[in-house]
């Protein structure tokens, strides 16, 4: 909304000099922290009203197979959830406000956020109406599934107009091998793999949404890379036009869920709910697929890998010796039944987040080859050269080093 509402404002004569200098609305970096802002000021302003109305609906019994987890979680009984309605009105709300609504990431990343929301809400709604579990497994990973196929599609009609952004790439080997039609299913098994891995850490107040801060900023570090041809081409990583617009999209998504903490710090006021982990996780994915960073969202998302490989070897051990080898899973459980207080597990699972973003950024670095006289042996010296025009898309992007303002070309970063 804002990019068209900069386009008409170009229509005014060149003589009026403040039109001019509103282009610097149109750069990625601005539009991203006025996303942050517009998305933390929707969450705050929806938040007491949304908890007030849940409070008297939607109130979470607490319910688990273990004796010692239900009486540990006691003081949690009847807490408002499906707080993840306001996370996601924020969200939206952001990116529809700062956006380049023309992106096709930007659909796709829509399609995932609604999609995902609406299964995770049947499966909140489910489990307050009745005295199970919510729907069946097989039905939640179905509903996924559909999704992120429908927002992968979306990608893939875009990534295979340069065949390049279907190569799966190995870091450090420098070995890289062509997917095909293969990136569709592998990009649905890292949407609904994130979006799962979010779910299952979202176990005590404020984890799960400290967490995807320290994620979610990574990965959005990651996209606006992606989309900036000279530091695409500096730190050896797929230059993908269009994808700085889901650097904006990620920073809408930190201001929303920065409002939801303020609710939901310990102890909480409401729940985030299925309804705003699995499509907080399944845009954590997405990220990672737009990006072609696959591998490096399982070290910038470190601590959620560890919650969903913690579940998968208590299952399978349990299942193949009937033992346990954690006192109970997800790991955040583990260290409660140790005696940990619930605040002291949930900073320092904040700071493990922390820094696995921060060796994940690092970690870029790595694809970095010195010549002989020094310099970087990428191809920056000679980015501008190259062309920046999405082929699937009527929408340009602007070279970096270009800082006037046009209405028909693309945000500048």
């Amino acid at each position: 909304m804002l990019l068209w509402l900069l386009a008409r404002l170009a229509e005014v004569p060149a003589g009026l000099a403040w039109t001019e200098r509103m282009g610097a609305l149109e750069k990625i970096t601005l539009r991203a922290s006025l996303a942050a802002a517009a998305g933390f000021a929707l969450a705050m302003l929806l938040g007491p009203r949304l908890i007030e109305w849940l409070r008297g609906r939607f109130r979470e019994s607490i319910k688990s197979d273990s004796i010692r987890l239900r009486e540990l979680h006691r003081s949690k009984d009847a807490t408002p959830t499906m707080g993840g309605l306001f996370i996601v009105a924020g969200l939206i709300g952001s990116t529809v406000l700062f956006t380049d609504l023309r992106c096709a990431y930007v659909h796709a990343a829509l399609v995932a956020t609604i999609g995902l929301a609406l299964v995770g809400a049947i499966d909140d709604w489910t489990k307050l109406r009745s005295a199970g579990q919510g729907i069946s497994a097989r039905a939640k990973l179905l509903g996924q599934i559909v999704t992120a196929t429908v927002a992968t599609a979306i990608v893939y009609g875009q990534h295979s107009a340069l065949p390049h952004l279907l190569d799966f790439r190995l870091p450090l080997a420098e070995i890289s091998f062509p997917l095909g039609f293969a990136f569709v299913p592998l990009s649905v098994l890292v949407i609904v793999g994130a979006s799962n891995a979010v779910n299952l850490a979202d176990g005590l107040d404020g984890l799960a949404g400290g967490c995807l801060l320290f994620a979610t900023a990574g990965m959005m570090v990651v996209a606006y890379t992606a989309g900036h041809a000279e530091l695409a081409a500096y730190l050896d990583l797929p230059n993908i036009p269009g994808s700085g617009e889901m650097a904006v999209l990620a920073g809408g998504m930190m201001g929303a869920v920065l409002g939801f903490l303020w609710f939901n710090c310990h102890p909480a006021q409401v729940f985030m709910g299925d309804t705003g982990s699995l499509p907080l996780g399944g845009l954590l994915g997405l990220l990672a697929v737009v990006t072609r960073q696959e591998l490096l969202l399982v070290l910038i998302g470190g601590v959620f890998v560890a919650e969903a490989v913690s579940v998968m070897i208590q299952v399978s051990v349990y299942k193949w010796r009937r033992r346990r080898i954690f006192l109970c899973a997800p790991l955040h459980h583990h260290f409660q039944f140790l005696g940990w207080p619930e605040s002291r597990i949930v900073v320092r699972f904040w700071i493990a987040s922390a820094l696995c973003a921060l060796v994940g950024l690092a970690s870029l670095k790595w694809n970095i080859h010195e010549t002989p006289s020094g310099g970087p042996s990428t191809l920056a010296s000679t980015a501008r050269a190259v062309t920046m025009t999405n082929p699937t898309s009527s929408l340009p992007v602007a070279e970096p080093a270009d800082i006037s303002f046009r209405a028909s070309r693309s945000p500048r970063r």
